[in-house]
């Protein structure tokens, strides 16, 4: 207790928070969602009371944070982020309790919260600890593997081309241990929360990127190569450092993050003549060494000296790697037009875009409905905007690449009950 009031009194900064509720089953937004946020640790002390609107958010809040400087310095051992405990009710749902919620001074974190209806009245809490931040806490390094897996065995499924899943299945363990769960997770979503989980959202653009795009690229290599189930598993990947990456169910990710995820998602790491992914490991280069990979704290202070993401990657992974680019991505009701939509564009693509906008109004009230005309007029940019504010893009009025998955997936989420949940 002394340890989080003394964390408390070095809180000098300030980082946001902003809160997302929908509901597991429809992905709805819930409306009046209750939430209280304490200090983790001081459950008695309450420290703001917040509801969420039509579109299932709150307002954007501030809460104190340790200094900045903190999650920039490799040398630094105190804890750079301060921890937060979120109660959340709504109405006809069962209550969630989230204990760990971290917040970054100068930077926004976003907490999404899936609700499950409750089952004829009766409500059973469900309760969500994050633990610590891998560059923070205590975690197994990386067993080392052949970053290209031979496709040659007999009986290996391997894809015959790279396409970007809608969902992964996610072990929260390690491989052999059987009573840990599985959860199906939406692809970017998982690389959010990965990333969020392994690097600080304060690290230059450029360190998140090149970071992201290593994710990216060891997740779409388990999956190309259905490593996994290629030996009997039911899933993906999992979240034990040891094997994969780690990802924590129900943690907050950060907005810097959450933008280059969407910026990114369809990319991928390759060598010349190699068909699959590449296997990017890395570790963290204070706690664990790793020649050959990439280090985080490496990357950084790469990325500090102005590096872009592929000088970063290459001054660890050597000057043949390329960024790719992924050619079918899943879920998704048709790619994007391969040039933005803008105030002036027609035709059927900007019908299609309409249409979808009109589905997502009819489950997001703020959201304005357009007529569905095929032209992109002032009203049309009125409503591309409100959704660009609502899913955390930069608010444009514009459809470009990020915006035009963002529409896909949210029309695909609203428009269908999961059939994953």
């Amino acid at each position: 207790m002394s340890e989080i009031r003394a964390m408390q009194d070095e809180a000098l900064e300030k980082g946001s928070l902003q809160i997302n509720v929908v509901s597991s089953v429809t992905s709805f937004p819930i409306t009046n969602a209750e939430i209280s946020i304490s200090y983790t640790g001081i459950p008695e002390s309450t420290l703001e009371r917040l509801t969420t609107d039509s579109s299932g958010q709150t307002e954007t809040i501030e809460l104190d944070a340790p200094p900045e400087e903190w999650s920039l310095d490799r040398n630094n051992e105190r804890q750079p982020y301060s921890e937060y405990t979120l109660d959340i009710s709504a109405p006809g749902f069962e209550p969630v309790s989230i204990a760990g919620t971290e917040i970054l001074a100068n930077t926004k974190a976003i907490q999404n919260v899936r609700m499950r209806p409750s089952d004829n009245g009766q409500e059973e809490e469900e309760v969500f600890v994050i633990p610590a931040h891998t560059l923070y806490g205590e975690y197994p390094p990386k067993i080392a593997e052949d970053e290209i897996k031979p496709t040659n065995e007999s009986g290996e499924i391997v894809l015959s081309r790279v396409v970007i899943p809608e969902y992964i299945v996610v072990h929260d363990g390690s491989p052999r241990d059987s009573t840990a769960n599985n959860y199906y997770v939406k692809y970017k979503d998982y690389i959010k929360n990965v990333a969020s989980s392994e690097i600080y959202a304060t690290w230059p653009a450029n360190t998140i990127r090149a970071n992201v795009l290593a994710i990216m690229s060891f997740t779409l290599n388990r999956v190309y190569t259905e490593w996994y189930r290629n030996r009997g598993y039911d899933f993906t990947i999992t979240s034990s450092t040891a094997f994969d990456h780690k990802w924590i169910p129900e943690r907050n990710v950060y907005e810097s993050i959450s933008v280059i995820v969407d910026e990114l998602f369809s990319n991928y790491l390759s060598r010349p003549n190699v068909r699959q992914p590449i296997l990017t490991q890395y570790c963290d280069g204070r706690r664990v060494t790793c020649p050959n990979w990439m280090t985080q704290w490496g990357s950084k202070e790469l990325g500090d000296q102005g590096y872009s993401p592929i000088e970063i990657l290459r001054y660890y992974y050597g000057d043949d790697m390329y960024i790719n680019t992924a050619q079918e991505i899943s879920g998704i009701p048709a790619s994007w037009p391969g040039s933005n939509l803008e105030q002036g564009s027609r035709g059927n693509k900007v019908r299609q875009m309409q249409e979808e906008i009109n589905v997502i109004a009819g489950a997001y009230p703020a959201i304005p409905k357009v007529t569905v005309d095929g032209i992109y007029g002032p009203a049309t940019a009125a409503a591309v905007e409100k959704i660009q504010s609502v899913f955390g893009l930069p608010v444009t009025g514009v459809v470009d690449y990020k915006t035009w998955y963002k529409i896909s997936e949210i029309y695909v989420g609203v428009s269908r009950i999961a059939e994953l949940t």
